[in-house]
């Protein structure tokens, strides 16, 4: 095991050092995804696997910080997880609280909550916000954290909001319906100001959005793993970050 775990070390490093910085990601979305599968090869509860993966998204931002992006959007509980059985429900979300809480520890990414907060338990709902608050001076890195998040839900909102603003404005639907473009409804979205994603990765072997930035993502480039999240190595990071790197970005054309 430390044989291998050495070997990996020296690739990761002969890896690391091949990329050129300038051609890499500015905005990195993950979907952290397989904990529970890798549980239940070992044996364990769900939980167990969601404490592994809390661990490997601490290490996660440690690399992204280390490789210079400046916007990672980690998809941790989407709003279809709030329907699961409430025995599971609840440390899930017990584990996702104490993941932000150590990214914000880290002092390196301000935290920004992305998605329904409302659907949320009220002291879950109230912490995230502290921690949005306490990170607020941060500026080497922004860190969306998506929970209780669904990308349609994020664009009825956005469309929601608009509508709210011209009505205060006196605005009438007609009128709106004249003018609206995507970049007014860009501008009501979560993520509002903040560069599209570049890359979008999903660990699992799963080939799927699964709702993740539907509208951000439209010239977004993927890369899916077959790597189970708790298992996700540095090494595949950077495979990740290579693979993007050496492709011709077409933007849709």
């Amino acid at each position: 095991m430390a044989f291998r775990d050495l070997l990996y070390g020296a690739y990761g490093r002969r890896l690391e050092k091949s990329l050129d910085s300038a051609a890499l990601p500015r905005h990195v979305g993950i979907m952290v995804d397989g904990n529970r599968r890798w549980a239940k090869a070992f044996g364990e509860t769900s939980a167990h696997g969601h404490r592994a993966g809390a661990d490997r998204v601490v290490e996660f931002m440690g690399w992204c910080a280390d490789e210079g992006i400046e916007v990672v959007t980690l998809y941790l509980l989407s709003t279809d997880n709030l329907r699961r059985p409430a025995e599971e429900l609840a440390p899930l979300i017990e584990i996702v609280e104490d993941c932000v809480a150590r990214v914000a520890a880290a002092r390196r990414w301000r935290v920004h909550p992305v998605g329904a907060l409302d659907l949320l338990p009220a002291e879950t709902a109230g912490r995230l916000r502290r921690l949005q608050e306490e990170t607020a001076d941060i500026r080497t890195g922004l860190v969306n954290v998506a929970i209780g998040y669904g990308g349609r839900q994020e664009i009825a909102d956005a469309v929601r909001s608009l509508l709210r603003e011209h009505a205060a404005r006196g605005t009438s639907m007609e009128e709106l319906a004249d003018v609206v473009t995507v970049d007014h409804i860009a501008d009501h979205l979560y993520t509002k100001g903040q560069p599209d994603p570049d890359l979008v990765i999903r660990t699992s072997g799963e080939q799927r959005l699964s709702g993740f930035l539907l509208w951000q993502s439209a010239h977004s480039e993927f890369y899916f793993c077959e790597v189970l999240w708790p298992d996700f190595r540095k090494v595949d990071f950077l495979r990740a970050l290579r693979s993007y790197a050496a492709r011709e970005r077409r933007y849709g054309a």
